[in-house]
């Protein structure tokens, strides 16, 4: 299984596509499949039926679908969408922004 530069809860801004230019933080990642879920992006219509032993409401529901990482950037806070590199702090592997070298937030 491979792993990503891109982890849940970091601002992004998609690169391509139909919402291309758009910014939005991940909601989930796949590294498995290579691809994350962005807030308000990419977002699909899907029909929804009511079903009675539950209290949902029939109708068109709208959630998002899931992108690529090669369709999306890493916002850094200081510099903007940028590339990850990685280096060794001691014990611990910490992702570096590879315009300006501020270390980026790592999941915990």
């Amino acid at each position: 299984m491979q792993s990503l530069n891109i982890h849940r809860n970091d601002i992004v801004k998609v690169l391509t596509g139909a919402d291309r230019g758009k910014s939005g933080r991940v909601l989930r990642a796949f590294p498995d499949k290579g691809v994350v879920l962005v807030e308000h992006v990419r977002v699909v219509k899907k029909t929804v039926s009511s079903k009675t032993g539950q209290r949902t409401q029939g109708g068109i529901a709208e959630h998002e679908s899931p992108i690529h990482v090669s369709n999306v950037a890493l916002v850094c806070p200081g510099c903007g969408p940028t590339r990850v590199a990685h280096k060794m702090q001691g014990d611990m592997r910490v992702r570096i922004c590879k315009k300006c070298g501020q270390e980026l937030p790592t999941k915990k």
